[in-house]
């Protein structure tokens, strides 16, 4: 069956109405593989197939139902999946990855969902809290990139007591992978505990890789608990750990359009 194009649209010669075809990255994008810009480069790295061919032009055609697309080896699925977004309080001790080398996962914990929803950003292994699931691409797009500015909220439990000179070493920008970070906010939420303790708060505008444990590294500070509490104006409020919640409509359509929280927003552990 051949693909034609006229007046600006794609057609399938001899194909019904409902068979219309679509670009590639379309296809991918809505059925949760990721943001068509993220499918674009999937594609272009060679580890889409349609129909037993690699190919690497995000512009190729498929027809859904008839079309046979494999996505790292695996078949995608032909229906898209109804849109899905949870929000789960990560424990310490599971990663956030498909890998079989792992023990454990925060995919063992959203077994009960139907879709196949994928973390938008990672907590390693070490650290819990709150963690957006979800199976709309560009939704984990946003979320994961830079320049949405999404605020992250943590929460850290450290050693001992820290002092003005201290804090304000934690509030300077930081070199990672050869790039400075943009400055974190800092402050205190409680210090002077009888075990000898820190509760500081975090809030950063960028993911970078390990960057609170790094940042707290080269101040000489050492780290005991690492909870992420809040992205944009989504907290944990009373999630418990382990479980998860779907997001409402609103919370979501709040994720995307309001990455900086408001006051009320900030300090909601749960």
């Amino acid at each position: 069956m051949d693909c034609t194009r006229g007046e600006g649209q794609w057609l399938l010669v001899g194909a019904d109405v409902k068979d219309k075809p679509i670009r590639l990255q379309k296809y991918l994008a809505e059925r949760g593989i990721g943001s068509r810009r993220n499918c674009e480069q999937f594609i272009a790295e060679g580890l889409v197939q349609v129909d037993g061919v690699m190919v690497s032009e995000p512009g190729t055609v498929v027809v859904p139902g008839r079309s046979r697309v494999m996505f790292r080896d695996r078949l995608v699925p032909v229906s898209a999946e109804p849109v899905r977004t949870v929000i789960l309080y990560k424990p310490r001790g599971y990663e956030c990855t498909k890998s079989g080398s792992a023990r454990r996962t925060v995919y063992d914990l959203v077994r009960d969902i139907p879709e196949s929803v994928m973390s938008a950003g990672r907590l390693d292994k070490s650290s819990e809290g709150l963690l957006v699931m979800t199976n709309d691409g560009q939704l984990a797009y946003e979320l994961t990139h830079p320049s949405f500015e999404h605020e992250k909220e943590y929460r850290v439990t450290v050693s001992g007591n820290v002092d003005a000179q201290a804090l304000a070493c934690l509030k300077e920008s930081v070199m990672i992978d050869g790039r400075r970070t943009v400055p974190a906010e800092v402050m205190f939420e409680s210090s002077g505990s009888k075990e000898g303790r820190t509760i500081l708060r975090f809030v950063l505008r960028e993911g970078r890789n390990r960057q609170i444990r790094r940042i707290c590294e080269g101040a000489g500070i050492r780290i005991h608990i690492l909870v992420r509490t809040r992205i944009g104006p989504v907290s944990l409020r009373r999630l418990k750990v382990g479980e998860w919640r779907e997001l409402s409509e609103d919370e979501v359509r709040s994720l995307r359009h309001s990455p900086v929280a408001t006051s009320k927003d900030r300090g909601k552990i749960g």
